[in-house]
């Protein structure tokens, strides 16, 4: 429990009381941790992909060499994302997520001037002036990785699951669809920042705009309802005398070391891995593996809009059902989507290829939403929620990282982008068959 003598108290530093309130303090999280999650844009594959071109050549960087830089920074990041895991269950989403923030923005910041950076370091030491650019952007790339997929993105969903209980499927639900037409109209904006203020200039008014919210967060993030003598859902305040028959049964609260024991952990781990992995290698290379079929860039761009619909129905109907459903029947159900969208690369020539690949890639999108912020408190509990959503991001980072390289790898030594198929479809089949044993560890629960 945090102490109430320090900076560690629920509410130090801010004016915000959460049992004060008339309505049920989850809901105004529900908001906030969900724009957290839209702040945490800049460091996603889909944000720093439209400042690609106009950075690269900034920094008189070969594609090849950005790509690279890019996946190392990734890959740092994905070696010690456990870490913030342990810090969000120590201090709690507060302080984590303002951490992170502040983090994103002087990051940011630093990026808008990156090429100065390396001038000036290739001037003091002497060295290669490329070779001094490679290893600043791969660095910051690493802090954006870290601070914005990593640890923003984990404290604010950690934090809105942590608020609901019986209902957080539903809550989940608003999450996903608020982030899945912010991150699907993300290129739009971004690109009219850069239009109209330069990408130097983009990054500075985000970083500025990511320095006012982190006060936002400060004054608005909360860890858990009962440290404000409330419980999940808003069912009842802890001093009242209904609490005896509205509190949540008791839960096992797993460490992490027994979570990484449980063939559930590892399943979904693995699943929601291949999501990070297939689409950040297909959205990455999307192009090019159009033009290696004979299909226009025009062709390649249709695929994300119908996309995004699929994703959003599936994740609305999936989040609103997961309260009360069996969370391996999603799983397999994933796996499916899995199917369409590596049998859709094989047939990317034909429409009803084309088709497979847009319903298999948003039904993947889809239940990823699902499935990556229930399944952790249901199957695991509340507790240590930090520790083991810590451990899973490190992984799905790992694979987002890997991925672009693998897929260039198939194309250029190989011929084909279909390999990437194959393997998809090898990995998916394996996982089919360890799946059929992983249970929700809870017992009698779905």
């Amino acid at each position: 429990m945090l102490r109430h003598t320090s900076f560690r108290h629920p509410n130090f530093g801010s004016f915000i009381r959460p049992e004060s309130f008339r309505f049920f303090y989850g809901y105004l999280l529900l908001i906030a941790g969900t724009i957290g999650i839209w702040f945490s844009i800049p460091g996603q594959t889909i944000g720093v992909s439209v400042f690609t071109d106009p950075v690269k050549d900034a920094l008189g960087l070969s594609r090849n060499e950005f790509s690279n830089a890019y996946m190392i920074g990734t890959i740092m990041s994905a070696l010690v994302i456990g870490r913030a895991g342990f810090w969000f269950d120590r201090y709690g989403a507060r302080w984590v997520a303002f951490g992170a923030a502040v983090g994103i923005s002087m990051t940011l910041a630093l990026a808008s001037v990156s090429p100065q950076i390396a001038q000036l370091l290739a001037v003091i030491t002497q060295m290669n002036r490329v070779y001094m650019a490679f290893t600043v952007i791969t660095l910051l790339f690493f802090l954006l990785r870290f601070f914005g997929q990593g640890v923003l993105t984990m404290a604010s969903r950690n934090m809105i699951m942590m608020w609901f209980d019986k209902y957080r499927g539903r809550a989940n639900m608003v999450t996903s669809i608020s982030l899945s037409f912010g991150f699907s109209s993300a290129p739009i904006w971004l690109n009219s920042l850069i239009e109209t203020f330069s990408w130097s200039g983009a990054w500075q008014l985000m970083a500025l705009a990511l320095l006012v919210f982190s006060i936002v967060i400060l004054q608005v993030y909360r860890v858990r309802p009962e440290d404000h003598q409330l419980l999940p859902d808003g069912a009842s305040n802890l001093n009242s005398d209904e609490t005896q028959t509205t509190k949540p049964a008791a839960k096992k609260q797993f460490t992490l070391k027994e979570a990484r024991a449980t063939r559930a952990f590892w399943v979904f781990t693995f699943l929601l891995a291949f999501n990070s992995f297939f689409i950040t290698g297909l959205t990455f290379h999307v192009i090019s593996i159009f033009e290696s079929t004979g299909l226009s860039k025009e062709d390649a761009m249709r695929i994300f809009l119908p996309g995004s619909f699929v994703s959003v129905t599936v994740s609305t109907v999936f989040n609103y059902l997961s309260d009360r459903s069996r969370l391996k029947y999603f799983a397999y159900l994933m796996m499916f989507g899995a199917l369409l969208a590596c049998l859709g690369m094989f047939f990317l020539n034909q429409q009803w290829g084309r088709a497979l690949l847009i319903g298999g890639m948003g039904s993947l999108g889809g239940f990823f939403g699902v499935l990556n912020s229930v399944t952790w408190p249901r199957f695991f509990g509340r507790q240590h929620l930090g520790a083991i959503t810590g451990r899973v991001m490190s992984i799905l980072i790992f694979a987002s990282a890997i991925a672009p390289s693998m897929f260039s790898f198939s194309y250029t030594l190989l011929g084909s982008y279909r390999y990437m198929a194959y393997l998809g479809l090898i990995f998916i089949l394996i996982l089919a068959i360890a799946g059929t044993k992983a249970d929700n560890p809870q017992p009698h629960e779905n």
